[in-house]
């Protein structure tokens, strides 16, 4: 009872926090949409239910969602299978190709996709120029290409969750389904479906939390096809700030409406078990011709999701103002990249993102793992509310939060926990703080619940405090999942672009926006050196993180 009371105080301290960081400014949100200098108004509410163009967003907010997690399954699925079910040449390097798009931050991945098939990208140049066509076959843009670049870079939740999960399926229960005469379909329908059910529910939901938050692909290939978050930033810009915070509210009630079903779907997840044997052996193809023509598809398929990462690279030695109509660049040069870090004007973007993205990571991870101990090993008042708030933030898109912490740290009220922190230095790593979260805290949650509470008991019993318990043995063995976190929180914040166009300024602008700028001077070589640094760093981090994580050790 007594070292319950003496944790108290600072899990309090932690709500107070989470409660200040996370909930605070999206309450602020909700009362300034229905609330103006002359009081409480619900003018704004109504000029948004009255314009088509509102609902319009919405709605495009939501099929191109629900469209995208379909595209997604339908690619996704299909590759799992592939890859965990048979035997094929090279099949274990095919299967991490696959996973590739992964590490391109999403502005990357539509950068890319706009310099491979844009209209004045390789393909269609290429096609234009075979076809003697005067105008380019194709235009990127709208629902379409937005569609394209979702399921590009979604696929890879089905086929990571799916795979995953297909090798840890208890193979005596296909043995067992087989001996009672049961059919592939039949093994399929009432075995193997149920096992991935929480596989596949956690990727549906993934995709559609991720796409319902897309800001890039939508902002750069969208057009005049809208959808909530590119409407939001383009109110914002208009100076209809109130309006805009309306808005907010709308696609944040979208967002927790679509969690809340997920959740009411866990109980029926739940029921697919864990394994107690060896997993399913994978199948031979024993067919030359079946499994030369299976080796020829997966690597054909390698290739293509190669290409986007490929076209990076090669545009990032184009001189600038050199390609314009050919199908491949006319000319090379390193000098992109030299540029990268002897121009001080284009070396500050890399020089903030790192330092953006490090401190952000380390006030998570210590935030995180705060939370985690508190709500997977304390057993404290409120340990359940702090792991709600740790992961609140992801299901909530980046265009909310950034306004949310833009309305919230505008004023200068230190009396109603309000400060001046928008057009400072701390109001981006305050933002990337708050999205990592969720990430963070799940890794950390996860290798904290996985821990052996005798250890600390242990411990306890040969004289050993709290901090050198924490020190000795709870953050060695915690190692892998500190790392995990951190490595995608890094990650996340370093190629951020959604919370970064709304809360940079000119002395903070990250690599992403950077990019953005290079593309608006048409300077696509230096534009796509950003993108290669980018794509790099992030392959090179989770790489790291793989390597220090799986170490373990107690110290």
């Amino acid at each position: 009872m007594s070292a319950s009371l003496r944790l108290r105080p600072s899990s309090l301290l932690l709500l107070a926090g989470l409660l200040w960081l996370v909930v605070y400014p999206i309450v602020l949100v909700l009362v300034e949409g229905v609330h103006d200098p002359a009081g409480w108004t619900l003018r704004y509410v109504r000029l948004f239910l009255d314009r088509p163009t509102e609902w319009d967003a919405l709605w495009n907010s939501l099929w191109i969602s629900l469209a995208s997690v379909a595209l997604a399954a339908l690619i996704g699925i299909p590759l799992a299978f592939l890859f965990a079910r048979y035997d094929l040449p090279g099949g274990r390097l095919l299967g991490g190709l696959v996973a590739l798009p992964a590490v391109l931050p999403p502005l990357v991945g539509v950068l890319a996709f706009l310099f491979l098939y844009g209209e004045t990208g390789f393909v269609s140049l290429l096609i234009q120029r075979v076809f003697r066509l005067s105008d380019p076959p194709w235009r990127l843009q709208g629902a379409g290409a937005i569609l394209l670049v979702h399921a590009y870079s979604m696929y890879v939740y089905f086929y990571l969750l799916v795979r995953a999960s297909l090798q840890s399926l208890d193979g005596s229960l296909l043995e067992a389904a087989a001996s009672l005469g049961a059919g592939r379909v039949r093994t399929l329908i009432r075995v193997v479906l149920p096992h991935l059910a929480p596989a596949l529910g956690g990727a549906a939901l993934l995709t559609f939390m991720t796409s319902l938050a897309s800001f890039s692909a939508p902002y750069i290939f969208g057009g005049g096809f809208r959808v909530m978050p590119t409407q939001i930033v383009a109110t914002r810009l208009n100076g209809d700030d109130r309006l805009a915070m309306v808005e907010t509210i709308a696609l944040t009630v979208l967002a927790l409406a679509a969690l809340w079903l997920f959740r009411g779907s866990r109980a029926r997840d739940a029921a697919a078990g864990g394994r107690k044997g060896a997993g399913p052996a994978r199948v031979p193809v024993r067919h030359r011709g079946a499994r030369l023509a299976l080796a020829l598809a997966g690597w054909t398929l390698a290739g293509i999701l190669l290409l986007p990462h490929l076209t990076l690279l090669l545009v990032s030695f184009v001189p600038l103002g050199t390609w314009t109509t050919e199908p491949l660049p006319p000319a090379y040069t390193a000098r992109n990249y030299l540029t990268l870090v002897q121009d001080p004007v284009r070396v500050r973007p890399l020089v903030n993102s790192l330092w953006l993205a490090t401190v952000a990571t380390a006030a998570a991870v210590a935030i995180a793992l705060a939370g985690a101990l508190v709500a997977a090993r304390r057993r404290a008042a409120g340990s359940g509310l702090i792991e709600a708030l740790l992961a609140l933030p992801w299901a909530v898109p980046g265009t909310v939060f950034a306004i949310a912490l833009a309305t919230a740290f505008s004023v200068h009220a230190p009396w109603a926990g309000r400060v001046i922190l928008v057009g400072t230095v701390w109001i981006l790593p305050l933002a990337y703080l708050v999205r990592n979260l969720p990430l963070t805290s799940r890794a950390i949650l996860a290798g904290v619940r996985a821990l052996d509470p005798s250890l600390d008991e242990a411990a306890a019993t040969l004289g050993a405090g709290r901090g050198r318990t924490l020190r000795r043995i709870t953050l060695p063995l915690l190692r892998p999942a500190l790392v995990a976190g951190a490595s995608l929180a890094f990650v996340t914040a370093f190629g951020d672009f959604v919370t970064s166009i709304m809360l940079y300024t000119y002395d903070t602008r990250p690599i992403s926006l950077e990019i953005l700028s290079s593309l608006r001077q048409s300077d696509v070589g230096v534009a796509a050196a950003y993108g290669v640094v980018l794509m790099v760093v992030s392959a090179a981090v989770f790489a790291v993180g793989a390597g220090w994580g799986g170490g373990g050790g107690t110290g």
